[in-house]
């Protein structure tokens, strides 16, 4: 139980059930809010008591409907700070314009800057965010920011569940080779690297082939997030044809849409295990599709930063009572 009444918790529309699963784990109450879209389309925010003098925490992604997340979140901090908070931090699970975080063509915005300068600017204090598409992206906010990963929470709910004395770590590209090296270290598995292609911005990638020894093995592919699931499915169909047996992927953030989740039920992949940082609901119901909560990971960092704690053991060892309530939370509708 974590009651401390100089602390208050408030959610936008696309932060709810997270925020929720926050305050079970801290065992405290919602902060009490309200959010009205027109019919023209314009957003209204409300805070309905008082944060005069007390620590806010808003939680909200920028995921599924991210242009009108991104305005609440403006207009949420504006209230805050004119209804006198004492320090606004804002609880990020997905920052979806993590992707704009380079000048890669003529005439472009570095879209992950211009949000991050926003936010600064309307007053968030400090940031909580989890597995940023690139890491640098960081360097984009002047204020501080914790900045976790979901590796440990996926690593141990596998260990729990899943038989891997036979499986190996695939990356889907080079480019996540590093992130996926930390999975098979913490896992202690081998690696293995797809070789992908991508020649425009239609979401899907050609895997042009496997490096690595997967033939007879379970396979467990890690990446930061999937839309489409075009990456996903071109991979464990190349796995398949190289000899692989079952097939996991692990996903710090599923934003998978309709389309994408009939692709994957269509597909080898046996089963995707990604965290609740995102409230997608393409994948409710879907047999092939499993969450674990991070909502505890989240809460933690919030108690400790309060109480002028680490969060070290979060990357290095995450303590059994924090993975066990990702698992019961992650039950909970």
């Amino acid at each position: 139980m974590f009651q401390d009444s100089n602390i208050a918790i408030f959610a936008g529309s696309g932060g709810y059930a997270f925020a929720e699963r926050m305050c079970r784990y801290m065992g405290r109450r919602m902060g009490s809010s309200q959010v009205i879209k027109f019919s023209d389309g314009n957003i209204f925010v409300r805070i309905n008591e008082s944060v005069r003098d007390r620590n806010v925490y808003l939680v909200q992604p920028i995921a599924t409907n991210p242009n009108d997340e991104f305005v609440e979140i403006l207009f949420f901090v504006d209230a805050l700070k004119r209804s006198n908070a004492l320090s606004v931090t804002l609880v990020m699970p997905y920052f979806g314009y993590a992707k704009g975080d380079k000048k890669d063509e003529p005439r472009v915005s570095i879209r992950a800057r211009v949000c991050a300068e926003s936010m600064e600017l309307a007053g968030c204090d400090r940031f909580i965010t989890m597995d940023l598409h690139s890491p640098q992206v960081q360097g984009f906010f002047k204020r501080p920011m914790d900045h976790l990963y979901a590796m440990p929470m996926l690593c141990e709910m596998v260990k729990k569940e899943l038989d891997l004395s036979n499986a190996v770590v695939v990356s889907p590209d080079a480019g996540f080779a590093k992130q996926a090296r930390k999975f098979a270290a913490w896992l202690e598995l081998p690696i293995a690297i797809g070789d992908k292609q991508r020649t425009d911005h239609t979401e899907n990638a050609q895997v042009l082939e496997i490096l690595g020894d997967v033939e007879g093995k379970n396979c467990l592919i890690c990446d930061d997030f999937t839309t489409s699931g075009g990456t996903l499915v071109n991979l464990a169909y190349s796995l398949k044809k190289r000899g692989a047996g079952r097939i996991h992927a692990l996903l710090s953030h599923n934003i998978i849409s309709k389309q994408g989740v009939e692709l994957v039920n269509q597909s080898p992949i046996d089963q995707v295990i990604s965290t609740d940082t995102i409230s997608n609901p393409n994948i409710l119901g879907q047999p092939k599709f499993r969450m674990v909560s991070v909502a505890p990971m989240f809460a933690e960092t919030v108690i400790r930063f309060y109480n002028s704690q680490s969060i070290n053991d979060m990357f290095t060892a995450l303590p059994e009572h924090i993975v066990q309530a990702g698992l019961d939370l992650a039950k909970v509708e």
